[in-house]
């Protein structure tokens, strides 16, 4: 049983940062790309950052110079830090990791953490 696991949401000013975690867990092989998805209040989710397990790096054009991603792969994490937050961040940020276990390959969605910018 493989569980991802996310956390570091919360209210935040506009302005303001958060680093959001995602640890992969269970009985793990590898963990290959990992990435974060966000879906706003009546709006479909969408890709916002990946990053491979050599740490290479593709970002949402929405995003790119304030959000930041990176990994641990000892501990089979990954973060999104992210700065000078927006209102129009406000979402339900999700990870998700390509995870090789005994009984295969699959992709695998964390349940999500609420990210809220307001005043």
């Amino acid at each position: 049983q493989v569980q991802l696991v996310e956390s570091g949401g919360g209210l935040v000013q506009p302005g303001g940062s958060l680093r959001l975690s995602c640890a992969a867990s269970g009985s793990i092989f590898s963990v290959d790309n990992m990435a974060w998805h966000r879906q706003a209040p009546g709006k479909e989710r969408e890709f916002v950052a990946m990053i491979t397990r050599g740490s290479g790096t593709n970002y949402a054009n929405s995003v790119k110079g304030r959000f930041a991603i990176s990994r641990d792969n000892a501990k089979n994490t990954v973060y999104l830090q992210i700065n000078n937050l927006k209102p129009e961040d406000t979402a339900v940020y999700y990870c998700n990791a390509d995870i090789l276990t005994f009984g295969g390959r699959r992709v695998y969605w964390g349940q999500g953490t609420q990210v809220t910018v307001s005043s």
